[in-house]
């Protein structure tokens, strides 16, 4: 069976315009014929349908929405499945996914990692493909989304119950696909956590492991001869202000599960909503261009050194905006002071390693979380 994967779609700037003048095969350009080559296809919902009244939930970063008809825009081009375990399915609350799944469910599309409540959106869904069948997981890092037992949203990223969700897929089909929404937003690598955990899903018996989020592609490895990818870049994401550069180009993935032998694939890479709001395939010149780019990320992910390296580089960027949370400094002026490093830290060390146990340590964090949930 051959499986397309692809990345975040959101309608957003001036892919909206073009939705709602049914102006589809602008936006999707040849992406259609590639799509038709598959036995099934999916991609990522990034944001919920908004039908009924509903208030955007209190969150860091922007509340997205979208109406049904990007529903319309998705089946025109073929596509049979969307994922929705995101940081966004959440936005409008439970009255957005109930609308979410309200509208997919019309449309007759196929989806996984998101529901009702936390039991809903944790199901494995299965797939009776030519080839087999095929069991897909899907879960998201923890960012404002996730689903509870009485509320609704995304699966979570939780080691235990995806191992489990692995274990149950492999008994009851012939391959498993794990899709992951996670990672550090315009950073081009994995973390070395995610890098382990989705080995660590490889080792044990998922087939192919796909992530996406960061809005710009990532490299791939082949672990115990199956594919990880750890990155996709957006599919359809238009945002004023992100053109000519890693947001607007990325790749889908093309996955032949053979009971015979391991997966085998091919990536479709393109450029989105630059200077067109649309989906432009990359000719022989720039497929070549871009796949030497990505190989230079695929070397630094198997060198454990070089990636390791690379993620100090990236944590350090921007690390005084980090820490400014945990400054007593209030206002435009003493704040902007302190970022640009005219006034030092107030904190003493003792409070800082204080801090610091409670992030690192899952015990402490746990009770930090749920006390900072309480007092909001």
């Amino acid at each position: 069976m051959k499986v397309l994967v692809a990345g975040d779609l959101c309608p957003h700037g001036r892919s909206i315009f073009m939705i709602e003048e049914n102006r589809y095969t602008e936006i999707w350009n040849e992406v259609p014929n590639v799509v038709d080559n598959h036995d099934y296809s999916i991609l990522n919902f990034e944001c919920p349908i908004v039908e009924h009244e509903a208030k955007p939930i209190e969150k860091c970063g922007p509340n997205l929405k979208c109406t049904p008809k990007a529903v319309d825009v998705i089946k025109y081009a073929g596509f049979n499945c969307v994922t929705l375990a995101n940081n966004h399915l959440y936005d409008y609350g439970d009255t957005g996914v109930q609308d979410t799944i309200k509208a997919l469910g019309k449309s007759g599309l196929d989806y996984v990692g998101g529901g009702f409540d936390l039991q809903m959106a944790s199901k494995v869904l299965y797939k009776e493909l030519n080839g087999g069948t095929l069991g897909i997981i899907n879960c998201c890092e923890h960012e404002f989304s996730i689903a509870t037992k009485t509320t609704g949203g995304a699966n979570p990223l939780n080691v235990v119950n995806q191992v489990h969700a692995i274990k149950e897929a492999k008994s009851k089909a012939d391959f498993v696909l794990v899709i992951v929404h996670g990672g550090a937003e315009h950073f081009q690598l994995p973390s070395p956590r995610m890098k382990e955990t989705y080995q660590f899903f490889i080792e044990m018996g998922a087939d192919a492991v796909i992530n996406h989020h960061q809005h710009c592609y990532s490299g791939y490895e082949i672990f115990q001869g199956k594919p990880i990818f750890y990155g996709l870049g957006n599919l359809m994401f238009d945002w004023e202000g992100r053109r000519g550069g890693i947001w607007n180009e990325g790749f889908m993935v093309s996955i032949e599960f053979k009971k015979t032998h391991n997966p085998s694939f091919n990536i479709y890479p393109y450029t989105q909503c630059d200077k067109t709001p649309s989906i432009v395939l990359h000719n022989d010149t720039a497929r070549a261009n871009f796949e030497k780019r990505l190989q230079e990320l695929c070397d630094i992910i198997l060198d454990e050194k070089k990636l390791l390296s690379e993620n100090e580089k990236w944590m350090q960027k921007g690390s005084r905006y980090y820490l400014s949370i945990f400054q007593p400094y209030r206002g435009k002026i003493m704040n902007t002071l302190y970022m640009r490093g005219i006034l030092n830290s107030l904190v003493p060390n003792i409070i800082k390693n204080r801090i610091r146990d409670y992030i690192e340590c899952e015990s402490h964090r746990d009770k930090l979380l749920y006390l900072i949930k309480n007092e909001l």
